[in-house]
């Protein structure tokens, strides 16, 4: 196991010391007398408690009922209804968690946090990781750059996962599911004091799942298990530890067919969305993770508030695939290539913050100082072979790669150190945010078959202003302006990592939540431009920073409770995301993989009395729109519209306490599509038709 470079220790110890010595100087008795109790609160938008008609940016929230009810088994199909974000990247693949945010198509390993702290895969190798939402409470979309809380990110936004924390009130949940496809999971969740004066509380959550899929024999299987406590050290201090612990012994399918055949017909003739490209003796995908942690909250005073946050990450991945090379061998038969990978990576995150709330004269404020660090080491083998074509629309298998030779033999290391400053001011009605943060990044990529070294020593300052007015009767104007840098992954002519992107964003909106009422409405324009793109010239070899993004659109998302019975949710984007700089013949271009339109609209309904009395319903459609399949432009994906439903029943209406049923269908017309393409050469089917059921029972 690794161990972290001095100042990150060192800033762990500080404020662990800190803390401890601001407790000895007080006894317990009067902090009790002159604190009230401790809450541990966040958002992702601000690292702060505020409210949502008061953030000056674009935010998205989709809590653990709205998932839940949907039925959704990953992450990125919990924010398939959230505006802004398209969730189809690689169709019907569960692998990882794609996101394409505003038009950046980088946001899968760059931009998922899990409780503040970065979720450290690895952009350029197989260790990306993925945490299934029934150990989650939450999920927030902060649209647009976030880098000056967070340092590097996507220009398109960040997705902050919450996840479940251990509860003084007993309660508990179990729940198994079956499905086609063979689906079969089962699950369960404690939560509750350990001691009589409630100052100890646990919870377990743990899960086991597998299915098949729609591509022939290729399965998904995972084996999950989260332990928290968290003590309630004194009425000001509280100390959590917690773990999750993931086995993905099958990974899934993730692979892409030519959009010749896939999309168009081919000599009169379409590749089956059940087609499987490549062996089944010879795909696999294994991933195991742990992560390990804590987080320490201590509140000095009624002004002061600090928080002191580490996580140790471990994934060890294993990779075999037979994929379609890119190429027809002849009329019917795809060039088949071998891969078999094995990778280990292993990270470190701390994050520190000491908050301030104050007030001078007739303005608040609330001031966040932090610092915090990454570190993150992945070694990387990899070795290439071919195989024998594969006819796409009379498959026969059973060949053995050949030829297969070691290719990579990596070591990437990745080091980044930052210290943030925020200040929240409010006067009167008026909202302001004004912060800055400053990085140091390091990158060390070393192959030592290929004798390629890179490097990258870098520092970088992002931004953030924001000003919002908060009507009485609920409607808030906010405008803002903020910037984002994420590191490059490739190489210059002398063997230099590109100098990291970096964004800015002008965003301007309106946001309407009614006085006591939980309806949210907003309307979003923003204006996003990303410059140090890797870009190349055909006739060379290496890549330039010269290329340039620009992302512009609007949002308009609502969230709303016609009666006390109904719950209506939609949501539409429009995003014109093109190439403004380019060096390989695409400037002025749409950027692919990103719908120009997406709508969407939720209805869930709960029926209290009748003969209909303890039944829920939902119906939602999904539609996509303009998605070019090449950064050439040249050919489109079908537009697609898709229906999901679900169905419930209280089973305490008939004298089962606590028990209740779910059925769940997404893609309900069973609509056949292709999602997205990378290119002409890799074109990802969308998912068939998924029935669930689910029996829970809570206690």
């Amino acid at each position: 196991m690794p161990t972290p470079r001095p100042l990150a220790l060192s800033i762990s110890l500080a404020s662990i010391l800190v803390a401890s010595h601001a407790q000895a100087q007080q006894p317990v008795e009067t902090q009790a007398e002159s604190l009230e109790a401790l809450t541990v609160t966040g958002q992702a938008a601000t690292k702060t408690e505020t409210p949502f008609n008061e953030t000056p940016q674009a935010t998205s929230v989709v809590t653990r009922d709205e998932w839940e009810a949907r039925g959704v088994r990953s992450v990125q199909r919990a924010v398939d209804y959230t505006p802004g974000v398209f969730t189809n990247q690689i169709g019907a693949s569960n692998r990882y968690d794609y996101l394409v945010l505003r038009g950046f198509a980088d946001g899968s390993v760059n931009n998922t946090f899990l409780d503040g702290l970065k979720v450290m895969g690895d952009s350029g190798a197989y260790s990306s990781m993925s945490v299934d939402p029934y150990f989650l409470e939450r999920i927030e979309v902060v649209k647009g750059p976030a880098s000056v809380l967070y340092g590097r990110a996507s220009p398109g936004g960040l997705v902050a996962m919450t996840s479940k924390r251990p509860e003084f009130q007993r309660s508990g949940e179990l729940r198994l599911g079956i499905g086609n496809l063979e689906q079969r999971r089962v699950a369960f969740d404690l939560t509750g004091p350990l001691d009589a004066e409630r100052r100890v509380a646990y919870r377990l959550t743990g899960l086991a799942s597998a299915s098949d899929t729609q591509f022939g024999p290729v399965e998904e299987k995972r084996y999950a298990l989260a332990p928290a406590i968290t003590w309630d050290v004194t009425d000001t201090t509280s100390l959590t530890l917690h773990a999750y612990l993931q086995r993905d012994p099958e990974g899934g399918y993730h692979g892409g067919l030519p959009y010749e055949g896939a999309v168009e017909t081919r000599h009169g003739r379409r590749i089956s969305r059940n087609f499987f490209e490549g062996e089944a003796e010879h795909d696999r995908y294994e991933r195991e993770m742990a992560m390990i942690g804590y987080e320490l909250e201590h509140r000095f005073s009624d002004t002061w508030t600090g928080r002191h946050k580490l996580r140790y990450l471990e994934a060890d991945v294993v990779n075999e695939q037979a994929y379609y090379a890119g190429t027809w061998a002849n009329e019917t038969q795809l060039n088949r290539g071998y891969l078999d990978a094995e990778e280990d990576l292993k990270a470190w995150v701390v994050d520190n913050q000491l908050q301030a709330d104050f007030a001078i004269g007739d303005i608040d404020h609330t001031t966040l100082l932090g610092a915090d660090y990454q570190q993150r080491t992945t070694r990387r083998n990899e070795s290439f072979g071919g195989l024998p074509p594969l006819d796409a629309f009379a498959p026969e298998y059973g060949a053995t790669p050949l030829g297969v030779a070691p290719f990579y033999r990596q070591d990437r290391d990745l080091e980044q150190v930052g210290a943030y400053l925020q200040n929240q001011a409010r006067f009167g009605n008026w909202h302001a945010m004004l912060g800055g943060r400053y990085d140091r990044v390091e990158i060390r990529n070393g192959d030592y078959l290929q004798n390629i070294h890179e490097s990258l020593d870098d520092t970088q300052f992002s931004g953030r202003a924001g000003l919002l007015y908060a009507f009485d009767n609920g409607l808030s104007p906010f405008i803002n302006y903020t910037t984002s840098f994420s590191p490059n992954g490739v190489a210059d002519e002398s063997g230099d990592i590109l100098a990291p992107t970096e964004g800015e964003q002008v965003e301007a909106g309106l946001k309407y939540q009614p006085t006591g009422s939980e309806d949210r409405y907003s309307v979003a324009f923003f204006h996003i431009s990303q410059q140090n793109v890797a870009t190349k010239d055909p006739n060379e070899s290496f890549f330039s920073a010269v290329g340039e993004i620009e992302s512009r659109g609007v949002e308009l998302e609502a969230l709303a409770h016609p009666t006390d019975n109904l719950r209506m949710q939609a949501g539409y984007s429009y995003i014109d995301a093109s190439y403004r700089r380019a060096e390989d013949g695409t400037e002025g271009n749409r950027t692919n993989q990103s719908p120009k339109h997406q709508a969407s609209v939720w209805g869930f309904y709960t029926f209290d009395q009748g003969m209909l009395g303890g039944v829920d319903a939902g119906l939602g459609i999904r539609y996509h729109a303009d998605i070019y399949a090449d950064e050439q432009n040249t050919r489109k994906v079908p537009d697609y519209t898709l229906v999901d439903a679900t169905l419930g029943y209280d089973l305490g209406r008939v004298g089962l306490e606590g028990v209740s049923a779910r059925l769940n269908a997404t893609n309900l017309l069973d609509k056949e599509y292709v999602a997205s393409c990378y290119d002409l050469n890799y074109c990802y089917f969308g998912a068939e038709r998924s029935v669930s059921a689910t029996l829970s029972y809570a206690f």
